[in-house]
């Protein structure tokens, strides 16, 4: 497919991903952290665009100097991080509202309300959108949990994505193992921590586009066919990471099975409540969880998620008829169309 119009754009990514011209002879493994990047930045090139990849860490100069040499149509935000902090990508975004340049991905207060588990919980609770019990653990505080909270618990960073943190341990059982595993997030990942009921059901993936009209993509379901049975079915740091690991469990992404017409409904009607609670733009996959009784709980809403190719939202939007090239030039164009809160 090609784009109606040659475009410059500046693809926005951390400088230790800016991808190589090739991966010819390189490992699955070696191109794993990179991968979105490359296919990002290969396929707009095929598209007749031109493309100029830019990592940023923690200096804005080189965003800005880039916007001004360039002026591009569009920047393509990648980026997931700013500083070290995955909380600072939403203030980027802001500096590129404020220099008025158009982008791709989430806008800065969906991002900052959509980083906060706890925040966002709250919001969707006041909308009756059903969440899991939780309780918040700042660091530097004795751990003390509230007693409508029901073992057993699920233990992870408050504000860092990607399931950083995430392994088996993290499914507690009592309050002993509660207290040692949010030292843990203290400790290794420096931010305070949340624990929330752990939802026990099918894990489902529901990709939404839009800004104000949107587009909820089928359902998609992560399979663990090789995890011993009585090991959590959570989407921990190694299953979504290690490529050795994924092999020994089976990991396995896919259009969800044995789904009536009537849930598909419902799954697709609270997704899209989500993301207008949480003031959402652009893209978004919405982690759920679908109990044996027919019940959906919203665990998390992640703005931007993975854009690699063959990846559950590139795969998800293939199944719906939307060819990955396609996909990036619906949020070029989501991201050009976007207009401020309030503004004409």
């Amino acid at each position: 497919m090609s784009s109606p119009r040659k475009m410059k754009i500046v693809v926005l990514m951390h400088e230790d991903l800016v991808p190589p011209d090739s991966i010819e002879g390189m490992s699955e493994a070696q191109v794993t952290p990179f991968k979105t990047e490359f296919d990002v930045v290969v396929t707009l090139r095929e598209m007749g665009h031109e493309v100029y990849p830019l990592g940023v860490s923690d200096d804005l100069g080189v965003l800005r100097r880039a916007i001004e040499q360039t002026k591009p149509h569009v920047c393509f935000n990648l980026l997931e991080e700013f500083h070290g902090l995955g909380v600072y990508d939403a203030h980027v975004v802001s500096y590129l509202e404020l220099m008025r340049q158009p982008y791709t991905g989430c806008n800065p207060r969906g991002l900052m309300l959509a980083h906060n588990k706890a925040m966002s919980k709250m919001i969707c609770r006041y909308h009756r959108i059903p969440v899991p019990r939780f309780g918040v653990f700042p660091i530097g505080r004795k751990v003390r949990r509230p007693k409508k909270l029901g073992f057993p618990l699920l233990v992870k960073s408050l504000t860092e994505e990607g399931s950083v943190g995430i392994s088996q341990a993290s499914v507690v059982y009592d309050d002993e193992k509660l207290a040692e595993r949010v030292g843990f997030i203290h400790r290794t990942v420096n931010t305070d921590a949340i624990a929330e009921e752990y939802i026990d059901g099918r894990e489902l993936y529901v990709g939404v586009l839009g800004n104000d009209r949107l587009q909820v993509l089928p359902v998609w379901e992560m399979l663990f066919p090789k995890l011993r049975d009585e090991a959590p079915k959570i989407a921990t740091d190694k299953v979504k990471w290690d490529v050795g690991y994924q092999k020994k469990i089976g990991l396995d992404t896919q259009l969800a099975q044995d789904i009536d017409e009537g849930m598909r409904r419902r799954i697709n009607h609270l997704c899209k409540r989500i993301y207008r609670s949480l003031g959402l733009s652009g893209y978004a996959r919405m982690d759920l969880r679908l109990t044996p009784d027919g019940r959906v709980y919203l665990i998390e809403a992640n703005p931007n998620p993975n854009l690699s190719y063959g990846e559950d939202f590139a795969e998800s939007a293939e199944t719906e008829g939307i060819e990955y090239d396609q996909l990036l030039h619906k949020l070029i164009n989501l991201g050009i169309g976007y207009r401020l809160r309030g503004q004409a």
